[in-house]
């Protein structure tokens, strides 16, 4: 389901979702009272959900759900990042959404990383852990255990509490197995956990007592990232 004001909007996430497989169009509404009668009708597992709605936010009307599907806010308004971590959300695509960001969202749907769906239709618990194939072998591996994760052309070095792993992947594919809520890609080589960064600057990232680069191309997103989780001022 598509609950979006914007003729403009509409017709660009449907046009993303016409691409993929797998994906069946419910309905596409502009107001959260029709999105609301329409759920009553409807078996829906997803939705693309605009923040700022006529008569209604998208955060009140998700708010008001006892039992809300999954949901990707779209929006052109970054401030209200922070506010939308509260819902445990899939997502937080930025207007005008690419085809490109829209696609690693919905990767993650599909794959079922993030929020898998159980077989009462539910929202099913996340996995808390990945297997990762080195020395001929699986190891599993709990994500609160990972501190950051660097790439080396074809291979990873995923840092953990306790060792280094070397396994032979992609940036890109670790990028869309781990939890958006909780790891960043902060530099085209490295991925670091939120539950591990010390402290974050213009240009770098700490753990523990290690430095790691923010790239130009990804200051906005670490920023983003860091106003989506909850902190305190002093």
């Amino acid at each position: 389901m598509i609950i979006e004001d914007e003729r403009l909007a509409q017709d660009v996430i449907k046009s993303h979702l016409h691409k993929m497989e797998r994906f069946i169009l419910v309905g596409v509404y502009r107001t959260a009272p029709e999105a609301m009668q329409a759920l009553e009708r409807e078996d829906v597992d997803l939705i693309f959900l605009d923040i700022q709605l006529p008569g209604m936010t998208g955060l009140h009307f998700l708010r008001s759900l006892s039992h809300p599907p999954l949901v990707v806010f779209t929006t052109a308004h970054p401030e209200y990042a922070l506010e939308s971590y509260e819902f445990n959300v899939i997502d937080y695509l930025l207007k005008p959404i690419s085809f490109e960001r829209f696609s690693k969202t919905v990767d993650k749907i599909i794959d079922g990383k993030i929020f898998p769906t159980s077989q009462t239709g539910q929202p099913a618990a996340s996995p808390q852990y990945l297997f990762i194939r080195a020395n001929s072998k699986f190891l599993r591996v709990s994500f609160a255990d990972i501190k950051y994760i660097e790439g080396m052309k074809d291979y990873l070095k995923i840092h953990t509490t306790e060792h280094v792993i070397i396994t032979h992947q992609t940036m890109s594919e670790m990028e869309t197995l781990l939890p958006a809520a909780n790891f960043v890609r902060i530099h085209k080589s490295y991925i670091v956990s939120f539950a591990h960064i010390k402290s974050v600057s213009g240009q770098s990232v700490e753990l523990d007592n290690q430095l790691l680069p923010i790239g130009l191309v990804y200051k906005e997103r670490v920023l983003q990232f860091i106003a989506r989780k909850p902190y305190q001022r002093y």
